[in-house]
């Protein structure tokens, strides 16, 4: 429910603008207001949840999200739909940590990675069809229907979470809360400075200065944790082998992985000639793949290990990723379609196996913490993802088309290699495993 909400939305700005009487080029802060509501809670949905119960967050969640979306669907003016997507932010905040958290305390970790990679696919599917939904959605309805849809999901797994979800509280000490304020100003900084250098909606100068910011505050938390007893995120985390090879791998990984639900449909409409619709559809055989591939991830890390299925599968990503520069408009849709299918069944793999290598090791008092670091890398590390892509086809636009040639092509084929190089770091960061860290814990 939270990702597609994510990304359905992005396909109907033009028709909410119109609608609420709004150029589409001022609709940013609908997008905005959600994704920096969700990154400012974030690190503080681990003590929540200790604090007050996994099942009264999670719930909290559903119920914030539920009902920001019935706010959404009654909002008149651009600034009502603002406030409405914050309330959204809250449960999208809450809910990203609280419901994997609610799945660690529910199983034990010889059941991580079926659970997780059960719970993945909704996820997936929702970040993948949302597009593709949200233009359907627009063409025959109102903007309106696409948060009308989550009032229903919300209900049934607001129900579901009441009946099936142990509400497991934790001893907590004192909320960090200088440590929660210099973290949230480093993560906001940080995201604002991507988001504005990836859309341009901030010169250079001003994004140049949130980054420094967030740099600063950053060693200003790294201090202030190493002094204080009880830190937001404790920096003994990192003592922990398999959480720090796998917070890294996952941040390198997902900066090349999460890149392509971005830059396929660029690929497809700009160089290809795709209409919108079909460039959507284009992305259900990554679905439908990934979703294809869960069952079988338990067996191969049980036999394999975590050490070689990542390493080796790491470069199998970064490899089909590259293929994507040999796409022309010559080449059948059928092969297109085996790599979008390739690349959706071997990224299911990693990101399902390096998510369980992260949290598999974490002590039970340092699963709230621990988590709540992890959510914030995915979030940061899908917005580094857009501002490296842009930055990337910005400079090979420079230097393939300097006179505006309608060639787009080579600019995606550069591209895609470099995201490809950058995937493949994952797998040195991977090899620092240890070659025996298999069959333990991963319940096959």
């Amino acid at each position: 429910m939270q990702t597609l909400d994510a990304t359905i939305i992005n396909t109907a700005l033009p028709a909410m603008a119109s609608n609420l009487g709004k150029n589409p080029l001022q609709m940013q802060s609908v997008v905005l207001a959600y994704s920096l509501t969700v990154v400012m809670l974030i690190p503080a949905s681990g003590w929540l949840a200790d604090r007050f119960g996994t099942r009264l967050v999670f719930l909290t969640a559903i119920a914030c999200f539920t009902i920001g979306s019935i706010g959404c669907v009654m909002s008149r003016t651009l600034n009502e739909l603002v406030a409405a997507r914050v309330v959204q932010g809250l449960g999208g905040g809450l809910l990203l940590s609280a419901g994997r958290l609610a799945i660690l305390r529910t199983f034990p970790p010889s059941q991580y990675l079926q659970a997780l990679g059960f719970v993945a696919i909704p996820g997936l599917a929702g970040s993948v069809l949302g597009p593709t939904l949200g233009g359907w959605v627009v063409s025959i309805a109102s903007w309106r229907w696409i948060f009308v849809m989550n009032v229903p999901i919300g209900i049934a797994i607001f129900i579901a979470g009441q009946i099936f979800i142990n509400n497991i509280k934790l001893p907590v000490q004192r909320f960090d809360l200088k440590g929660y304020l210099l973290f949230a100003a480093c993560v906001l900084a940080f995201s604002l400075s991507l988001d504005g250098l990836a859309d341009r909606t901030l010169s250079n100068t001003v994004a140049l200065t949130l980054l420094v910011v967030s740099l600063v505050t950053f060693a200003a938390y790294g201090l202030h944790a190493a002094r204080t007893n009880y830190p937001l995120f404790p920096l003994n985390l990192f003592s922990v082998h398999t959480y720090r090879i796998g917070l890294f791998g996952n941040l390198v990984t997902r900066i090349g992985g999460d890149a392509l639900p971005y830059l396929i449909p660029l690929l497809l409409q700009v160089g290809l000639g795709y209409p919108p619709y079909e460039a959507g559809l284009m992305m259900l055989p990554v679905a439908a793949a990934a979703m294809g591939t869960k069952r079988f991830i338990a067996p191969l890390v049980a036999r394999y290990g975590y050490r070689r299925t990542l390493v080796s599968n790491s470069m199998l990503v970064a490899l089909i990723i590259a293929s994507f520069s040999l796409v022309s408009t010559e080449q059948p849709a059928w092969l297109r379609i085996i790599q979008l299918a390739a690349f959706g069944a071997f990224y299911s793999i990693q990101t399902t196996a390096m998510n369980v290598l992260t949290l598999k090791d974490l002590v039970s008092h340092g699963m709230s913490s621990g988590n709540g670091l992890f959510s914030t890398v995915q979030m940061l590390a899908m917005s580094l993802s857009v501002t490296v892509v842009s930055v990337l086809l910005t400079l090979f636009q420079l230097l393939f088309t300097p006179h505006a040639s309608a060639n787009t092509l080579p600019i995606f084929r550069a591209t895609f290699i470099c995201i490809g190089l950058i995937t493949a770091g994952s797998a040195w960061i991977f090899w620092q495993l240890a070659p025996e860290a298999k069959r333990r814990e991963v319940g096959c």
